[in-house]
C-alpha cells in the first residue's frame, strides 16, 4: 500500500478563488453528500489539509477553503513574508481574525497549521461545524517538510520542528471533535473515514 503524502495528485477538477474563497471546481457540486454544516480541518504543516480538503469537498458536493490562500490574497503577500513583516504574534492575529470570518453552510475549510493559535476563531469553528485533527507523527512530518520558513510556518527563534509539534499537539486534540489518524493511510482512505463520520 503506498502511503500518503501531501503532495498526492487529487482527483480533476478546477481549484480557483472566487472572491476571498479557494473553490473546488463546479463540476463537483450536487455530487455526493449534500452538508449543511462546514468541517474544519487542523494539524500540523505537512499533514495534508489541503490535499484531503479538496478531495472532501468533491466528495462531499461542496465548496472548498484554503485559509492559507484567503490570507495570501486579501494581504498580497506570501505567508512567509507577512510572518517577517508582522512578526510570528502578528501573523497569529492577522490569522485569526481572517479565520474567523470565514464559514458558512457547506464548505470544507483546510486552516493553516497555526490556527488553534486564535482562540476566537477555533471557538467559532467548534461550534458551526465539525474540527477534524489529521495527526502525524513528529517522524512523518519531518519526511515530508522541507524549509520550514519557507512554507510559512511560524517558528520563534530557537525553536525546532519536535518542539512545534510538542507545543500544538495539545490544541489540535483540544479543539477537535474528532482525530484521524493518517500515517500510513492512502488519500482516500482519509477522505472516506472523514465523510463516513459526518453522517
Amino acid at each position: 500500500m503506498q502511503r500518503f503524502k501531501s503532495s498526492a495528485a487529487f482527483p480533476s477538477g478546477a481549484f480557483y478563488l472566487i472572491g476571498n474563497y479557494a473553490v473546488v471546481g463546479e463540476e463537483c457540486f450536487g455530487r455526493g453528500i449534500m452538508m449543511k454544516n462546514m468541517v474544519v480541518l487542523i494539524g500540523m504543516p505537512g499533514a495534508g489539509k489541503s490535499t484531503v480538503g479538496v478531495v472532501l469537498a468533491k466528495k462531499l458536493g461542496c465548496r472548498f477553503v484554503d485559509s492559507d490562500l484567503v490570507i495570501q490574497e486579501r494581504y498580497g503577500r506570501l505567508l512567509h513574508e507577512l510572518i517577517r513583516e508582522r512578526g510570528v504574534e502578528g501573523f497569529w492575529q492577522l490569522e485569526n481574525y481572517v479565520n474567523a470570518s470565514l464559514g458558512g453552510e457547506g464548505c470544507v475549510i483546510a486552516t493553516g497549521g497555526s490556527a488553534v493559535y486564535g482562540r476566537e476563531a477555533m471557538e467559532r469553528f467548534r461550534e458551526k461545524g465539525t474540527v477534524v485533527y489529521l495527526k502525524l507523527s513528529c517522524g512523518e512530518l519531518e519526511e515530508r517538510l522541507g524549509d520550514l520558513n519557507q512554507r510559512g510556518v511560524t517558528l520563534r527563534p530557537g525553536q525546532t520542528l519536535k518542539d512545534l509539534y510538542e507545543e500544538r499537539c495539545p490544541l489540535y486534540e483540544k479543539y477537535a471533535h474528532r482525530t484521524v489518524e493518517c500515517g500510513e493511510k492512502m488519500l482516500r482512505e482519509i477522505v472516506d473515514e472523514i465523510a463516513g463520520g459526518l453522517k
